[in-house]
């Protein structure tokens, strides 16, 4: 290189004693923020540097509002002695000023520990591990029922929030109070970047603003940027840089600009990122171990498989479904018994152990399902063909084969590899129409039959043993075909053959998980749902005792013998309601490594052990299972990984973060498709049942959409009616008016868009009738001017 043209180097430093030394030596020394300053020729990029708060200057600018943090030293000292405790903060969506500290370790007593108010939640943010000292009992205090969101634009109005926390306060049973603490240092921050928008200064070029995250249980954020203008109105990134004492709001930064609020691909892009959706494109390292195409058997891959093309194998699955997991058959054997068969996908085939298509899946763990697109957890060419068993086609499968008396009790189990060559690809309504037609009698029908015949005995039996059948009022949308707006709404419908299916995956499930424990009592990835502790199911039992119904919850199976009791001639939905009630009393089921852990059961199932073993395209558990009966019967060999239980628990602690995410996600998406089709509905009217009682509130369930909201009482600047709470039965007198859960309202049912980030569906009392409170019929006809009308031009375009 020549001496003209030479680079010059420039050394980059935010430590002074570093910056000083390399002066002396003549090198040109820049801090960061001086550095990106220099940039002329690109503004923007100030927005980006990280706000370091000087400790020190810190007492200069304001009042000191949070105690200080004690170093880590001192917090490790007193958790050791036991004068604090480590968990996790979990700030509530519902109550800003209100969060929980689940403690780690087995502190049997205090497994949970209530916060409330700014001063005790000390400047602590969803997901940190922090110390907390717990209060003397004379300061506990009860969860609190009130709903309260940070509305306020004036930060540093800390006596308004105190004014607050006194409402929080309210005079409690003995039995109701928590253990309750404060929080005294934080041990590790887990802060992520934030979605969220731009809540504008009022200050004509002010640079400073706040930031609203998306998730409400993240605080406001105070950012400095120069682009407020062009940012209004778009969901923007943010980093938190940290939260000094003086501060109502930590000081963070601009990252970036996702784009307009509203707009589905903005929207699904918030979803995603906000509950940590791995959505990248397939990387080509992941993509290089893919098979080169064209794609075909060879006598390589038959090696330890058994030829099944002969049997008449179908697939039975929801209408659109590109990636086909299961295939199943049934036939008679010349000695009268049954055969059936369930046949897997043998994605473990193409995903190899280690390699980095494994390793993105691992990460991964899961397919996730928006309502308009799906999040592959393998690339496209495996989940949608390879895989995917398709009819017609001859594809690469792991088959579980019982033969079965016609009582469906089971007499030999059998695995192996195999190769399978579907005769139909069915949805569930084909299926149906299959099964109860009179006059089809081709083999496929036949096999339907059989199945189905089987099936109603095995969850007769399941029944029998205390599995519980519960509900929850899924939706589905009717996509207009050009705009891909929801048109239509309604709860899904189920039919036997969703249950024939669903049988037989539950069977498979089981007889996979015993014999891969039986191989490897100490490495076996199972699923477990622990039964729910009693407390869980207090606001079940008053609910149905307020209908004069007794629910047992002793057992599993008496918990399903009460909820089939529990039936009201004048009035049928009160069942369904009871069983969507019940579900939210439930446990998470989670997947665990059978040597880290000592009660397998399965409480929802019944049954003293399950695993998944049926869905490998779409789970990352599944393909781990496949491994392990693999080696167990000897067609693949092992890796080091596999039986590590330790590495085991490591892959189960992710799964359950990624599936229990992608189930959050899903609900978003639903959220805000139901968002979309109200936009375009206007203002509708509908029946409703009260799911809860709240202190100023009911949540309501409308059955027609399978959709649930809260109907505030109290609204501001509106005087406050008069509300009487009662926890015990539970009941909220308004006025004269008493509701109980599972009251029949009618409700109004509107898209409120004041609020840009966080639009919602606001519901209203309609009836009842309550002077100052309901919103009379009438005003809802008016307000409906482009509801249907605007539905039936669609439809005809």
């Amino acid at each position: 290189m020549s001496a003209d043209n030479q680079l010059q180097v420039i050394f980059i430093t935010n430590d002074r004693k570093n910056k000083e030394k390399a002066v002396e030596e003549g090198i040109p020394a820049f801090t960061c923020e001086e550095y990106v300053k220099s940039l002329t020729a690109n503004p923007e990029l100030i927005d980006r540097l990280a706000c370091l708060s000087e400790e020190g200057n810190e007492i200069e600018s304001g009042k000191i509002i949070f105690s200080e943090h004690l170093p880590l030293s001192k917090l490790q000292q007193g958790i050791k002695s036991g004068t604090y405790l480590q968990g996790t903060f979990r700030a509530s969506r519902e109550n800003y000023l209100e969060a929980t500290v689940w403690i780690h370790g087995d502190n049997e007593e205090n497994k949970e520990i209530i916060l409330q108010g700014l001063k005790h939640l000390n400047r602590a943010v969803h997901e940190d591990i922090v110390a907390v000292e717990l209060l003397p009992k004379s300061q506990w205090v009860a969860p609190s029922s009130v709903v309260l969101h940070d509305e306020g634009q004036n930060e540093d109005d800390v006596e308004k929030e105190e004014e607050r926390e006194q409402m929080l306060k309210t005079a409690v049973s003995e039995k109701m109070l928590k253990p309750t603490g404060r929080v005294v240092g934080i041990i590790k921050r887990n802060w992520r970047p934030y979605c969220g928008m731009l809540s504008k200064s009022d200050i004509k070029e002010s640079r400073r603003h706040l930031f609203t995250p998306a998730d409400k249980r993240i605080p406001r954020i105070r950012i400095e940027t120069r682009q407020a203008s062009t940012l209004e109105g778009r969901r923007i990134i943010v980093a938190i840089d940290g939260w000094p004492r003086n501060s109502r709001y930590p000081n963070g930064h601009f990252v970036k600009n996702l784009g307009d609020v509203g707009e589905k691909e903005t929207e699904t892009e918030v979803l995603l990122l906000e509950h940590d959706v791995p959505h990248q494109p397939f990387s080509q390292a992941v993509l290089s171990f893919l098979p080169k195409m064209p794609w075909s058997i060879t006598e390589k891959d038959m090696k330890n498989r058994e030829d099944l093309r002969h049997l008449c194998i179908c697939s039975v699955d929801p209408p659109g479904c590109t990636d086909i997991d299961d295939a199943l058959h049934c036939r008679e054997l010349e000695n009268g018994n049954l055969e059936v068969g369930v046949h897997i996908a043998d994605v473990s085939h193409f995903i190899r152990p280690g390699n980095a298509l494994d390793q993105e899946s691992a990460r991964r763990g899961t397919t996730v399902y928006l309502c308009e697109k799906r999040i592959d957890m393998v690339p496209e060419l495996l989940s949608s063909n390879l895989c995917s068993l398709k009819c017609d086609v001859d594809r690469l499968a792991f088959s579980c084969i019982w033969e079965m008396n016609h009582s469906a009790e089971i007499l030999k189990t059998k695995f192996t590899k195999s190769v399978i060559n579907s005769k139909a690809s069915l949805t569930y309504a084909e299926a149906q129409l299959r099964i109860d037609s009179a006059n089809m009698r081709d083999d496929i029908t036949t096999s339907l039959r059989g199945l189905n015949k089987l099936a109603k005995i095995l969850k007769k039996k399941r029944i029998e043993k205390g599995a519980l059948t519960l509900s929850s009022p899924e939706v589905r949308f009717h996509m207009d075909s050009e705009t891909h707006d929801p048109i239509d709404l309604q709860t899904k419908e189920l039919r036997e053959t969703n249950s024939m299916v669903e049988e037989f995956m539950l069977l498979a499930n089981i007889s996979v998980a015993k014999k891969i424990h039986e191989e490897f009592s100490e490495h076996a990835l199972l699923r477990k749902h622990p039964a729910p502790p009693p407390s869980n199911y207090e606001i079940l039992v008053k609910a149905a005792k307020s209908r004069n119904l007794e629910i047992k919850t002793d057992t599993a199976k008496s918990l399903a013998e009460s909820l089939d009791r529990a039936e009201s001639p004048t009035f049928p939905y009160l069942n369904t309601l009871l069983r969507i009630l019940a579900t939210r009393c439930m446990m998470q089921a989670v997947y665990f490594c059978s040597g880290m852990d000592n009660d397998f059961h399965h409480y929802g199932l019944a049954s003293p052990i399950y695993t998944h073993f049926t869905s490998p395209i779409r789970r990352y558990a599944d393909v781990i299972v496949h491994r392990l009966l693999a080696v167990a019967i000897g067609a693949d060999c092992t890796y080091p990984e596999l039986t590590d239980k330790h590495k085991l628990a490591d892959i189960c602690k992710n799964l359950n973060y990624r599936h229990k995410m992608a189930q959050y996600a899903q609900r978003a998406s639903v959220a805000f498709h139901t968002q979309l089709f109200f936009k375009s509905k206007g203002i509708v009217s509908e029946e409703a049942y009260i799911l809860f009682v709240r202190k100023n509130a009911i949540v309501v369930l409308i059955p027609k959409y399978g959709l649930e909201g809260t109907v505030f009482f109290e609204e501001k600047d509106k005087p406050n009616p008069r509300l009487i709470y009662d926890d015990e039965i539970p009941s909220l007198k308004i006025e004269d008016t008493v509701f109980h859960v599972f009251d029949k309202v009618k409700v109004k049912i509107m898209l409120d868009s004041s609020n840009l980030q966080h639009q919602k569906i606001r519901m209203s009392l309609v009836e009842p009738q309550i002077p100052g409170i309901s919103i009379p019929p009438d005003n809802i006809s008016n307000m409906n001017l482009n509801g249907p009308e605007k539905k039936k031009m669609k439809f005809e375009k």
